[in-house]
């Protein structure tokens, strides 16, 4: 098998991407046990060698609601030395952010929701009550006192919820907008149960940019459980995307969809990317050996297909 596909580009699609990598949180987050610190570290470091730009690494949610990362003041400081790496981290509130910029916390992260059951059961908030909780934390992280602090806005089930069904485009345009209206440099859109087709897609984004939301601004975070996640990334490039979030190995599932295959896997990502002639800055050769890596100390194979095609047979 062939270690890179051959490159042939298409016409209308951004000359490069930014991968924002999820694994070390969003796909850690997910295991059953914890993975150790160490693990951890060297997971993110053997990332940043592959060429990936932007980790997110931990999140600084109360170690009871994510015991897989309540070492997160013990992960940070391993990673002082990958200054030239975007570490994002996630938090929910105001004492997680004192936490996060405690460590040097750079860049954040706030996670909502675009539906009222979502925010319920994850936030235990209305998406009003959730967006206020979210107000003085972005305010206190640009008021920074070593300088503002780039703020990353998650919004969840843009595509479908498994409660509520289909979500209303002007719904999800709503919600976007008032977190960026908080002060978020940038959203990135979820697909929380994979169930977004193309067509679904660039409405949305249509609708967005309408209202004068612009692709600069908009990362796309695709499931794979109906196995869209590529052709719906396909989708977002076309309409002018260029931040894409996807996970190492596809590691992370969604808890909310049976069967469920979890995050689009980076090295799916990249092999579509660089057969379009798109540069990441991604060696593909060097992130599949982490996957490999990573999968043999989680237990199991990974579940990337392109993780599957290059790695050596026994």
């Amino acid at each position: 098998m062939t270690g890179l596909p051959m490159t042939v580009p298409a016409d209308g699609l951004p000359a490069r991407v930014r991968i924002h990598e999820v694994g070390a949180r969003d796909g850690l987050q997910n295991e059953k046990s914890a993975v150790p610190t160490e693990v951890k570290a060297e997971f993110i470091h053997r990332l940043a060698a592959a060429g990936l730009t932007t980790i997110e690494a931990t999140s600084f949610v109360h170690p009871k609601w994510v015991p897989q990362l309540a070492d997160a003041e013990e992960l940070m400081p391993r990673l002082r030395d990958l200054g030239h790496v975007a570490l994002p981290v996630l938090v929910p509130n105001e004492r997680g952010l004192e936490r996060a910029l405690a460590l040097g916390a750079t860049r954040i992260a706030v996670f909502g929701s675009a539906t009222e059951t979502f925010a319920a059961r994850n936030l235990n908030r209305t998406v009003a009550e959730s967006l206020a909780m979210f107000e003085p934390v972005v305010a206190r992280a640009k008021a920074a006192a070593d300088g503002p602090v780039h703020v990353r806005g998650y919004l969840s089930m843009c595509f479908g919820d498994p409660w509520e069904g289909p979500v209303p485009v002007d719904q999800v345009v709503r919600v976007a907008k008032a977190l960026l209206d908080l002060g978020c440099d940038e959203l990135s859109l979820g697909d929380t149960i994979g169930v977004a087709t193309p067509g679904h897609v660039r409405t949305l984004l249509a609708a967005l940019d309408q209202q004068g939301v612009t692709t600069d601004r908009i990362g796309v975070h695709f499931h794979d459980t109906y196995g869209q996640a590529l052709s719906n990334t396909l989708a977002a490039l076309q309409h002018g995307v260029t931040t894409v979030d996807a996970s190492a190995g596809g590691l992370g599932g969604c808890p909310y969809a049976k069967s469920a295959t979890g995050n689009l896997a980076t090295e799916d990502l990249v092999w579509m990317l660089d057969g379009l002639g798109i540069e990441t800055g991604v060696d593909l050769a060097a992130l599949t050996a982490t996957s490999v890596w990573m999968a043999e100390r989680l237990g199991r194979p990974s579940p990337s297909r392109t993780v599957r095609a290059l790695s050596p047979k026994e």
